[in-house]
């Protein structure tokens, strides 16, 4: 479970996935992947890949978990109980910019072959605050309408461009908050009259 460092650090991985598609596709100029918050101009030379986090939510499915058991470490006695830990979704824009519409459908498709092989990243091949974790960041393909992601464009006041729309699930953000508690030393039942 990841830390408050946890979008950024699924922003890293997914660009680095993305990086790893597109590099092969012109040995004369490599494409690039980057992280990008479409504000300004998207320089094209050599052609991009962005990946853009519009949009992050709570997801409703796994708002109620109970809350987590925290062992005892060491000779510290006490166990306790933390606040599971907060389940997000992130939405991502992945748009291509630069060269001919050739080159920029070949990594929109470069995009979605990779993603789609790797619809599920564990293990390995999570870093930052989730290396060494449980934590599996699954990967879909998320259909918006036309008028949908005009609005996405036009909020970035920016002409439509072919784009693609992913969702990350379940990101886990650590609760801080947790309640310790002691162990049972002893009891005591006390019979009724």
């Amino acid at each position: 479970m990841g830390d408050h460092n946890v979008i950024s650090d699924v922003s890293e991985i997914l660009v680095a996935v993305l990086r790893d598609a597109i590099r092969d596709l012109d040995d004369d100029q490599p494409p690039q992947a980057i992280l990008d918050d479409l504000s300004g101009t998207i320089p094209v030379s050599p052609p991009k890949l962005t990946l853009f986090l519009y949009e992050i939510a709570e997801d409703p499915s796994v708002r109620n978990r109970p809350p987590v058991r925290i062992e005892p470490a060491g000779g510290d006695a006490r166990s306790g109980f933390r606040k599971p830990p907060m389940a997000l979704i992130l939405r991502y824009l992945i748009t291509a910019w630069g060269g001919d519409q050739v080159t920029q459908h070949k990594m929109l498709g470069r995009a979605m072959e990779a993603l789609y092989n790797d619809a599920i990243i564990d293990g390995g091949r999570l870093g930052g605050s989730l290396a060494g974790t449980t934590d599996a960041l699954h990967l879909t393909l998320t259909p918006l309408t036309l008028d949908q992601k005009s609005y996405v464009w036009f909020a970035l006041q920016k002409p439509y461009r072919l784009s693609l729309n992913y969702e990350v699930r379940v990101v886990n953000l650590d609760a801080v908050a947790q309640a310790g508690t002691r162990p049972v030393t002893a009891r005591q039942t006390v019979a009724g009259r």
